[in-house]
C-alpha cells in the first residue's frame, strides 16, 4: 500500500473476509493525516452517492454542497463488483 501511495496509483487488496483489510486501509489514513472513507458499493448504489451533490436548503433559499466518500485520502471501494456499470 505503501508503494501504491508513493506512485501516486490505486492498490487492489483481494483476499477471504476477515483478513483486516478495512483496519490496514484505516491505519494507513491515519499514519499520512488523511481521512478514510468507505463505500459499499450494492446494486442500488448511483454515481451521485459517492460524488459531491448539491442539496437546497428551502428555509435558507441556497444549495449546499455535501461532499461524497471521493473527496477523501484514502477510499475503500468493497464489494466493487456487486454495482451497475453505470456508477
Amino acid at each position: 500500500m505503501l508503494v501504491g501511495l508513493l506512485a501516486e496509483g490505486h492498490v487492489l487488496l483481494e483476499d477471504v473476509p476477515g483478513l483486516g483489510k478495512t483496519l490496514m486501509a484505516k491505519a494507513l489514513a491515519k499514519s499520512i493525516g488523511g481521512t478514510f472513507k468507505r463505500v459499499q458499493f450494492t446494486p442500488d448504489l448511483l454515481p451521485a452517492d459517492i460524488t459531491d451533490f448539491n442539496i437546497y436548503n428551502q428555509q435558507t433559499c441556497q444549495f449546499s454542497l455535501q461532499s461524497g466518500p471521493v473527496m477523501s485520502h484514502v477510499l475503500l471501494a468493497d464489494e466493487i463488483n456487486r454495482t451497475i456499470p453505470r456508477t
